[in-house]
């Protein structure tokens, strides 16, 4: 098999001050780097450059083969502004592959990712049944941001990311053969 290289637009869920998120993502992008045929494109909603000009954030997700949405539970949902970035952008999603990473209290974000399903299905993408969730994530990591016990996690990523991996370029070359576009 030809190993291609697929562009992940790793998708911060959170733009609260002190935020966790970024322990997460952090970690995600880590696991994502240590393999071969990914590359990393951050897509941050807190930073300054997405709020500049809506045209180049438009263009950064469009580049993208695939994603993974870093997601925090709140309340039982995903917050407001991962929501607001989602609905930015529409054609940008369609066929592509979605993963998820989540975190939060007892339930580790799952509820945020099931409503979340909903969302990419309604824009016409693929979203991978595997994922990773961090229960009471605070206490999984340390305070230099690494798992305390990355075994389980980093066997779950693993499957995750081999996953978005067939589904990016499968769908990728689905759609130089026969553009999604063209199938409304």
């Amino acid at each position: 098999m030809v190993e291609e290289i697929i562009k992940i637009g790793l998708v911060f869920g959170s733009t609260r001050p002190g935020r966790f998120c970024d322990t997460v993502a952090r970690w995600a992008a880590g696991q994502v780097c240590a393999r071969e045929g990914f590359t990393i494109e951050s897509i941050d909603p807190a930073a300054p450059e997405s709020n500049s000009d809506p045209s180049i954030l438009k263009k950064r997700v469009a580049a993208c083969d695939a994603f993974i949405i870093i997601t925090p539970e709140y309340n039982h949902g995903y917050p407001a502004p991962l929501k607001a970035l989602i609905d930015s952008f529409g054609q940008e999603w369609h066929a592509k592959p979605v993963a998820f990473v989540s975190y939060g209290g007892i339930s580790g974000g799952i509820r945020a990712v099931e409503q979340l399903r909903l969302v990419f299905a309604e824009l016409h993408a693929v979203t991978i049944r595997d994922t990773v969730s961090f229960a009471s994530a605070w206490e999984q990591f340390d305070s230099n941001g690494l798992l305390r016990n990355p075994e389980r996690a980093e066997r779950s990523m693993d499957a995750m990311l081999r996953r978005l991996h067939w589904w990016a370029v499968s769908l990728a070359h689905a759609r130089t053969i026969w553009p999604y576009a063209k199938t409304a």
